[in-house]
């Protein structure tokens, strides 16, 4: 129960971090799963790729395809309305970490 309590807490949280990370350069799956675990955010490709998709089909990111090493790779970078949301999650998240800083 306490599991999937956290998971759903920090869904926001991750979504947060792509949207921050996808801003600065695009991203693309597998280097997004390195960077949220350096965070201590250990998920799977299985849940990672969805979170991108549905943002994706929110219009919070855009997504460019390359070939790379043969390979076709999904690189993801913020929309207007991604970084609009950014930068409402920030201050956000400004207001509550001052308010629960110990």
């Amino acid at each position: 129960m306490e599991d999937r309590v956290l998971r759903k807490l920090f869904l926001g949280f991750i979504q947060i971090h792509i949207l921050h990370h996808a801003k600065e350069h695009p991203i693309f799956g597998l280097w997004m799963l390195e960077e949220l675990k350096e965070h201590g955010y250990d998920i799977s490709a299985g849940t990672l790729y969805p979170i991108l998709h549905n943002m994706e089909a929110d219009g919070l990111l855009v997504k460019n395809e390359q070939k790379v090493e043969g390979k076709i790779r999904k690189y993801y970078s913020t929309t207007e309305k991604g970084e609009a949301v950014l930068k409402e999650a920030r201050k956000k998240a400004h207001e509550l970490f001052k308010e629960i800083k110990e």
